[in-house]
């Protein structure tokens, strides 16, 4: 219709270049990996086991070791993530361990093998977290807004970590509410967005399976109808990008927080009903049916509501009748080892008592996922 004024042609041609369907993300992946991204996949999505996150950095640890007057010294981290790997049982429950870069090369007290190795005989996925730290300012000057840093060199880090015998990755990105300033910002929400599907990618081009981790940390005063908003909002916001950039939504994991009030609200600790209802509608209405897993951040929850409320979700899915599309379990760092800490509190002799710990969380955790604590 060459009537048409030349600017509004170009619109539409624009739009046509924007419409026209990308091929499926599966013809995309042309790594000689899927195979094997399909079958770690498959280990991270087993019903009834959850990831633990181990994968604390050498400062957050340190707060950690703090608390239980315990020296920030690789010997003792060495010793405290070895004796959770060695715990009997812990492949009932644990399906994969996410490891600091530290702990991925890091060799057993005895100096005989990796501890990776102790995983991996167990049948237990070693993972790696890649990002390094929410330290890009983005939003306004002051709000404290941030992206998450890491993307430098991370395709020949991930193909470090492959060889070292890593199979999935972790990068972690960081949003807050501030219904004040109006936070998160969508410049916020955006960069984020994106920075998690560029991480994705590059992670399933070079053999890793991606946990997605998109955390809207539970600071504030906030209830529990705000987060609702804002955590369907960044999800909407992350599929997007996973879209646009081509990911394989099947080879991939999503770690999201709960829907849950503020922690500065005297609600955070109650209102299980609330939080199970909004969290398991906005995933149902967010979250694509391809995806394999979901698996919870615990968030600064207590170990006990962390459990609780996943329970109260698969209870309140099977009384709907229909099952869940993916797996929906746990990849806890502070809600499967806070008691497991106090047990051990520095001492090696109570290493087994910690590990008694450990277990009876990650049983707990573990019966919460299927519905039936």
């Amino acid at each position: 219709s060459n009537t048409q004024p030349r600017k509004a042609r170009e619109r539409e041609r624009e739009k046509a270049t924007i419409a026209t369907p990308s091929p499926p993300s599966s013809l995309i992946m042309t790594t000689s990996f899927v195979e094997e991204l399909k079958a770690t996949c498959a280990k991270l999505s087993q019903k009834g086991k959850g990831v633990l996150a181990a994968d604390e950095s050498t400062g957050t640890i340190g707060k950690r070791f703090q608390s239980i007057d315990v020296e920030n010294v690789e010997e003792n981290r060495r010793f405290w993530r070895e004796t959770l790997f060695e715990a009997k049982d812990v492949e009932k429950y644990i399906s994969g361990v996410i490891l600091f870069e530290e702990t991925l090369y890091a060799k057993t007290e005895d100096g005989t093998q990796r501890l990776t190795e102790i995983l991996t005989k167990n049948d237990i996925v070693p993972g790696i977290k890649v990002d390094k730290g929410a330290t890009i300012q983005v939003g306004k000057d002051g709000d404290g807004e941030t992206d998450t840093n890491g993307m430098d060199g991370l395709g020949d880090r991930c193909k470090e970590y492959y060889k070292a015998g890593a199979r999935f990755a972790k990068w972690r990105a960081v949003l807050k509410i501030d219904v004040e300033k109006a936070l998160p910002s969508a410049d916020a929400v955006e960069a984020n967005a994106k920075s998690l599907a560029r991480y994705a990618k590059i992670c399933q081009e070079n053999g890793l399976v991606p946990i997605v981790e998109p955390e809207i940390v539970p600071d504030g005063g906030h209830d529990v109808e705000v987060s609702r908003t804002v955590t369907k909002g960044v999800l909407t916001k992350v599929f997007e990008h996973l879209k646009k950039e081509n990911v394989s939504l099947e080879l991939m994991v999503l770690k999201p927080n709960m829907v849950t009030p503020g922690s500065g609200n005297e609600e955070s600790e109650k209102d299980d009903l609330k939080v199970a209802e909004y969290t398991n509608e906005v995933l149902l209405g967010c979250v694509p049916e391809t995806v394999p897993a979901i698996l919870f951040l615990s968030g600064g929850q207590s170990e006990d509501a962390a459990s609780r409320r996943l329970n109260l979700m698969h209870k309140l899915q099977k009384e709907s009748g229909k099952a869940f599309p993916w797996t929906l379990s746990y990849s806890y760092g502070r809600a499967l080892q806070a008691s497991a800490l106090k047990a051990w509190s520095g001492d090696n002799g109570n290493a087994s008592k910690a590990q008694e710990a450990f277990i009876e969380k990650a049983k707990s955790c573990s019966l919460a996922s299927l519905g039936e604590l």
